[in-house]
C-alpha cells in the first residue's frame, strides 16, 4: 500500500488583483509575485493553478461580442479576427504569471484551455481534463486561464477560469477551490452604505444578486462567481472567495485553514 496522495486544492487568480481591470494590459506585478510566493511555500498540498485575463483579455472580448451570439451583421471574419486578438492579449498575460510562479519556486507548466474544450453557444459542451491530471501525476502544477475556445455555433467564444475551476472540481475532486479576488467576499447590503460579507454562499445569496456585476466583465462578475461556487459545493468541494490584497491569506487558505471571505460549502443550501 503506497503513501497517502496529498490533497489536491484548485486556485483562481483572479483578473481583479493581478491586473488593473480599468487600465488596458496593466499588470499588479508587486501582487502577482507575492500571490506566486504564498502558491510556492511549503504545503501537503498538490496545486493547480488558473488565472483570469483581466485587463488583457477583457476589453477586447467585450469589443468583440465574443461572450454573446453574433449579432446581426457581424461577420464570421470579424469575430474570428477578435478571437485571435484576444487570445494572444491573454498570453501574454499567461507568459507573465507562468514567469512568477516558476521564479517563486513552482514546477508550473501550461495548460491551454483551448486546445483541449469546446463551447457550443457559449456554454461548455466538453472539456478533457486528462492534461491537468496527467501533469499533477508526473509532480508538475498545471495552470490554465480564461480564454477562447472554439464554439461549434458561434465559432469562437469565451471559457472563464470559473467554468474551469468548476468542472475540476467536479472530475478532480480537490479538497478546496480558492478564488482570489481584489475583494474580501461577496457583499450584501444596500449600495452606498456600509455592506457586510456574506460567510456562507447559498441559492438565497445569488437570488438577491444582480445579473451583472459591472460593464467589461465578459464572465459574468461577482453572481457568475456565487453560481460557480455553489455549483462546486454541491460538487461535494468546499469553495471560497478571499481576498489576495490580505498578505499571508491564500497561504492559510491552501493550507486548510478558516479564511475570513464568502465560502461555499460542500453539503450547505
Amino acid at each position: 500500500m503506497g503513501p497517502p496522495t496529498r490533497p489536491l486544492v484548485v486556485v483562481k487568480l483572479g483578473g481583479s488583483v493581478i491586473t488593473r481591470k480599468k487600465e488596458v494590459e496593466r499588470l499588479r506585478p508587486k501582487v502577482l509575485e507575492r500571490l506566486a510566493h504564498e502558491l510556492a511555500r511549503p504545503s501537503a498540498a498538490r496545486l493547480v493553478v488558473l488565472h483570469g485575463a483581466g485587463s488583457f483579455g477583457h476589453p477586447g472580448a467585450h469589443r468583440f461580442g465574443l461572450a454573446r451570439s453574433p449579432a446581426a451583421g457581424d461577420s464570421a471574419d470579424r469575430r474570428a479576427r477578435g478571437a485571435a486578438i484576444v487570445a494572444s492579449e491573454v498570453r501574454r498575460l499567461h507568459v507573465l504569471v507562468l514567469r512568477a510562479l516558476v521564479h517563486a519556486g513552482l514546477t508550473a507548466v501550461s495548460v491551454p484551455a483551448a486546445t483541449h474544450a469546446r463551447n457550443r453557444a457559449g456554454q461548455l459542451a466538453s472539456f478533457d481534463e486528462v492534461p491537468f491530471s496527467d501533469a499533477l501525476t508526473r509532480g508538475l502544477v498545471p495552470v490554465s486561464f480564461g480564454d477562447v475556445v472554439p464554439d461549434d455555433d458561434w465559432g469562437s467564444s469565451i471559457l472563464s477560469a470559473d467554468t474551469i475551476a468548476t468542472v475540476l472540481a467536479a472530475r478532480l475532486h480537490p479538497q478546496r477551490v480558492v478564488f482570489v479576488s481584489d475583494v474580501v467576499g461577496i457583499l450584501e447590503g444596500p449600495l452606498g452604505r456600509k455592506r457586510s460579507v456574506v460567510a456562507e454562499v447559498t441559492e438565497a445569496t445569488i437570488a438577491a444578486l444582480r445579473p451583472t456585476a459591472g460593464a467589461g466583465d465578459v464572465t459574468g462578475g461577482i453572481r457568475g462567481k456565487a453560481e460557480a461556487m455553489r455549483a462546486i459545493a454541491r460538487a461535494g468541494t468546499d469553495a471560497g472567495l478571499i481576498s489576495g490584497l490580505t498578505d499571508g491569506a491564500l497561504e492559510r487558505a491552501i493550507r486548510g485553514e478558516a479564511v475570513y471571505g464568502s465560502w461555499a460549502h460542500a453539503g450547505a443550501r
